[in-house]
């Protein structure tokens, strides 16, 4: 496998702090639901590109975060914003974004998410806001420590 391409249209949404309820002795605890949305948005565009067998062993992702350019830009302003010059500096956090994004993915590109090693996540502005998920794997011989 060289690399999965996976690009998710739509307004990216970062995931929201885990909720909880108490029913009784039990405690529930859940997804927000635009948190919980977006992850199926995620899985749905996952799913036209999973591999043939879930990935295995060390992996790269690298997601591409594109916010809608703000109407409050001028027409310079979103140029510079196309061309990547100006990009987005406040919340939510790049990282937030991943979090949703690598949970939506297990079981359809990989096994589970601690196998990422490197993850590079970035945040942009654009006209047509999307989230751009490049897998790969990565060539590492590592042993088991147990």
């Amino acid at each position: 496998m060289s690399e999965i391409r996976i690009i998710v249209h739509g307004d990216p949404v970062p995931q929201g702090r885990p909720r909880f309820t108490v029913r009784g002795k039990f405690v529930r605890v859940y997804d927000e639901p635009k948190s919980k949305t977006y992850k199926k948005l995620v899985a749905s565009a996952a799913v036209q590109k999973r591999p043939a067998k879930l990935l295995t062993g060390a992996l790269q992702v690298d997601v591409k975060i594109y916010k809608r350019s703000l109407k409050s830009f001028s027409k310079k302003k979103a140029e510079q914003a196309e061309r990547k010059e100006l990009r987005p500096t406040t919340k939510p956090d790049a990282d937030n974004y991943a979090k949703g994004i690598l949970d939506a993915l297990k079981g359809i590109v990989w096994e589970d998410d601690g196998q990422v090693v490197r993850l590079i996540c970035e945040k942009f502005y654009s006209a047509q806001p999307r989230a751009e998920i490049t897998v790969r794997s990565l060539e590492i011989q590592q042993e088991s420590l147990f």
